[in-house]
């Protein structure tokens, strides 16, 4: 190198040491490399020195959080895969049965499944026939078959538990506002809730037969009394067989029967425990609980049958951690006692396990097994 072309020495130094640094990173970079992550703390419900109940479980952020082995986590470090290969865009709701997970996407204009048994990863509505639009509300009977709100169609989707489309009922000339869907165990009864609107006096559930797809009966009126609803948004059938409505603009839940009789309610408008501020989603457990997602709290509250506060899990934060959430939404209660929360704006669905209930037990008890991302990819 001439005079004209060397390097002043300032630019040198700095350029063998930009060489030095490259090079020590190559070498790490080639060195083994310990993927083990130290585990987090165990994160419990209600916190010591009270019984813990529920624990936190795991996040799902998409296709990819069905393989957590080492194996999986390598190929992703040396091949830069994302971690997340189909990721939530704007999940709704959840609903979860036999161990596969059903979560509605309204971005995605699917629903995503995700069988834990299987370790299987598709997408169902996204293709026709039975492509939906809006996914919002979604449930499943007894035989996992499962029922999607499409708000766009104004229709109930029905769909086989592997994805295969069955039919659709309902219609424009149904519904002000498609928004959250039950069915009964059977699979012979659905009620599709629709909310209405400020200017809309269509604030009601309608009950449709299952087979038939005729519509049967309403379930309310626009009104503050009991029986009659406000905005009304989550539905959920107990053991029971009682219908628990979230009520939104009233601020409580309403339980009925599933010929509409009022039976009792709870809540109230408040920021303190117990009360509600924007309840969205609601599921039931084997005991006749009420799980009540609230996106003003940034939780979900468990009320016993009398509508006494049990627990509450989660606060409203703006970091995306473990049981922080910013728009809570739906919410479901699995046969085992699982809990699944979606969060919308961190697009994410969080697993909470019951303290009672081993990790390796259940229908999710297998999610960690499989090491082999190719799966996912499907």
């Amino acid at each position: 190198m001439n005079e004209t072309t060397r390097l002043p020495r300032r630019c040198r130094s700095a350029f063998s040491a930009l060489l030095t640094a490259g090079f020590t990173l190559f070498l790490s970079a080639c060195a083994p490399v310990d993927t083990k992550q130290g585990p987090l703390p165990e994160l419990v419900f209600p916190q010591p020195p009270d019984e813990a109940r529920f624990m936190f479980e795991r996040v799902v952020l998409g296709s990819a959080d069905l393989i957590r082995g080492e194996e999986s986590q390598m190929r992703r470090l040396l091949t830069g895969e994302s971690l997340t290969t189909v990721p939530f865009s704007k999940p709704f709701d959840v609903t979860a049965c036999q161990g596969t997970m059903f979560v509605s996407d309204s971005v995605k204009r699917a629903v995503l499944a995700f069988d834990a048994t299987q370790k299987g990863f598709y997408l169902v509505g996204s293709k026709d026939p039975g492509k939906v639009a809006k996914p919002l509300g979604v449930d499943t009977d007894s035989n996992c078959r499962l029922y999607v709100a499409d708000a766009t169609r104004s229709t109930i989707a029905i769909f086989e538990k592997d994805g295969t489309f069955v039919k659709a009922i309902g219609g424009e000339d149904y519904f002000d506002r498609l928004s959250y869907v039950a069915v009964n165990a059977e699979g012979t009864k659905i009620f599709a809730v629709d909310t209405g609107g400020v200017s809309s006096q269509n604030h009601r559930v309608r009950v449709f037969d299952a087979e038939s797809g005729d519509l049967l009966y309403d379930i309310g009126t626009r009104g503050t009394e009991p029986g009659q609803f406000n905005l009304p948004l989550g539905i959920a059938l107990a053991a029971n067989g009682s219908l628990h409505v979230v009520d939104a603009g009233n601020f409580r839940v309403q339980i009925l029967t599933q010929e509409g009789e009022f039976i009792r309610q709870f809540g109230s408008n408040g920021r303190r425990l117990g009360n509600f501020a924007r309840p969205k989603g609601i599921s039931v457990d084997r005991d006749n609980n009420s799980y009540v997602s609230d996106a003003s709290h940034g939780n979900f509250q468990i009320f016993n049958p009398e509508g006494q506060l049990l627990l509450f899990v989660g606060t409203r934060s703006e970091q995306n951690q473990r049981a922080k959430y910013m728009l809570p939404a739906g919410v479901d209660v699995d046969e085992d006692g699982r809990v699944y929360l979606v969060d919308q704006f961190f697009s994410k669905v969080e697993i909470f396990r019951p303290t009672s209930l081993a990790a390796t037990d259940g229908y999710l008890g297998n999610w960690d097994l499989k090491t082999d991302a190719s799966d996912a990819d499907k």
